[in-house]
């Protein structure tokens, strides 16, 4: 697919998005600890709470339409089963690259369901049976930023990440090129415009700075090497954490986003927090960190509210981000330990 976008001059990886001091709150799927997650409302929402950045997963149609949504199948958080019961596939998934983006536009979208119980994953959030909410496409979502930002005068940017791209390879469609042309058709080529592109895997991004040439920051997502599904390749997190790892990583990103358990490991019989050395070694290495996920009402081991949690980390480690389902609190309790005011 030969896609015409406007020349960059490829910037080393440790160039940051401009004029936004550290630590970053990031929207993780939108406010989606009040609203469905990657609904325009959350985004919405999460926008009037003085986010920093918010947050797009972008998976493929099958008419290769970029629409934001986070997993490559569609039954967890919409009624997909009852509107097209003769759609999955072997596995029992109904995966969005089998739909066209009509198709997805009829979907209704609700907070997101365990599916081996019924039940919403985050009982006290919205109400599932809510009929509110439907997908839209990634432009459709920096339209509505690029609005906002406008007509409030504060600039929030955008964190953008490709889900499972070789697997789309695999199933014929290239979202790389097509995530590049919507973000260069949005004005998005540079740190300047406030943007940073995420992935777990390395290739890819490797394929963006080294290939493609992108001027855009770019994070290196870190998971567990026994959360792999049939869509992930075989990537060795445990050795990308090590600070030979970290050394490579930085080579072509210009930070990590590891999940919250790489670095607080729980409490000792003591109660003191059990911590690892990631954060400090990937500083070490000149990456940035930004954890993942931040939730109120889903605390880890070791924490009796949300406020000693982001304390730990935004203070005591010293993160330079974090992903948060409660953009609102984490901006005031992060004005609370820094100064900085929601104003900004």
């Amino acid at each position: 697919m030969a896609i015409a976008m406007t020349p960059t001059t490829a910037a080393p990886p440790d160039t940051a998005p401009d004029a936004i001091p550290a630590p970053i709150v990031i929207a993780h799927r939108g406010a989606s600890g009040y609203l469905p997650e990657h609904s325009l409302e959350a985004k919405a929402m999460a926008h009037a709470m003085g986010t920093d950045f918010l947050e797009q997963d972008v998976v493929l149609t099958r008419d290769a339409r970029a629409i934001v949504l986070h997993d490559l199948y569609l039954e967890d958080i919409t009624d997909v089963a009852r509107r097209f019961p003769d759609r999955a596939r072997a596995d029992g998934r109904w995966y969005a690259i089998d739909f066209s983006l009509a198709e997805i536009r009829s979907l209704r979208v609700h907070e997101r369901i365990d599916l081996a119980t019924g039940q919403p994953v985050f009982p006290e959030r919205f109400p599932p049976e809510a009929d509110l909410f439907r997908i839209h496409t990634l432009e459709e979502e920096l339209s509505l930023i690029r609005g906002l930002n406008r007509s409030t005068g504060r600039t929030a940017g955008i964190y953008v990440e490709l889900k499972h791209p070789a697997w789309h390879l695999a199933e014929g469609l290239d979202p790389v090129p097509i995530l590049m042309r919507e973000l260069d058709r949005a004005g998005y080529r540079g740190p300047e415009d406030r943007v940073y592109i995420q992935c777990f895997e390395p290739d890819t991004l490797k394929r963006l700075r080294e290939d493609i040439g992108t001027r855009i920051p770019l994070i290196q997502l870190i998971g567990e090497n026994d959360w792999r599904s049939p869509a992930d390749l075989p990537v060795d997190f445990e050795r990308m954490r090590t600070p030979e790892g970290l050394a490579a990583v930085a080579a072509y990103a210009r930070g990590i986003g590891p999940w919250i358990g790489q670095i607080h490991q729980g409490t000792d019989e003591t109660g003191a927090h059990r911590t690892t050395r990631l954060a400090a070694d990937a500083h070490a290495a000149g990456l940035l960190v930004h954890p993942y996920t931040f939730r109120r009402d889903a605390l880890p081991e070791g924490f009796g509210d949300f406020e000693a949690l982001l304390r730990f980390f935004l203070v005591d480690q010293g993160v330079d981000g974090i992903f948060t389902d409660h953009p609102d609190v984490a901006v005031h309790l992060r004005g609370r330990f820094t100064g900085r005011e929601q104003a900004e």
